[in-house]
């Protein structure tokens, strides 16, 4: 059974991946940088052009932990080569969103307009009238917000307005039917 934790990660060129004590992880990149602290109990190493992540011994806790460092560094390898990015649409009559500097401003069927402003390090692109994408080098960060800007009106099962994900499926349900 291969393990996620014990798969090497390869480091693409032009990415450069330092370790500091206290294992905190930079990698640099074509589309920036990008540093976190992981758990001190993993041990991070740099072989060559991989970095391999090797756990102190086979308790559940250091086990979980061991798949998670990896996954954590892997992303933030694949977040400064490629980048990550959220489509999120907007269904509904008179449902909107508008880009105006740094604020995004939706029109959800709410007395007022709701607005948001761009989290530091992360892009907003309206197409259109109902397309947003959320690009980011940070997967965390692009997905934390895409789901707050779901949040302002999550979709519904009877109609299907609201915000969804672009591959999001909404379960649709049937509404009453009249008496006969």
């Amino acid at each position: 059974m291969s393990r996620i934790g014990r798969m090497p990660i390869a480091i693409p060129s032009g990415v450069t991946v330092d370790i500091a004590e206290n294992n905190k992880v930079t990698v640099k990149g074509p589309k920036g940088t990008l540093e976190r602290v992981l758990p001190a109990e993993m041990e991070i190493k740099k072989d060559g052009e991989e970095v391999i992540v090797n756990r102190p011994n086979d308790l559940k806790k250091m086990k979980s932990l061991h798949g998670l460092t990896r996954t954590l560094i892997y992303n933030m390898v694949v977040g400064v080569t490629e980048g990550y990015q959220k489509e999120l649409e907007v269904n509904g009559v008179g449902y909107r969103a508008q880009k105006q500097g740094k604020k995004l401003t939706l029109s959800l069927g709410y007395s007022h307009p709701v607005e948001m402003e761009d989290p530091e390090g992360l892009e907003v692109i309206v197409e259109g009238q109902n397309k947003i994408i959320v690009k980011g080098i940070d997967k965390e960060k692009v997905g934390q917000y895409a789901a707050e800007i779901r949040e302002k009106r999550a979709p519904e099962p009877y109609k299907g307005k609201g915000i969804k994900y672009s591959d999001e499926v909404i379960r649709r349900k049937v509404g009453k039917t009249g008496k006969k």
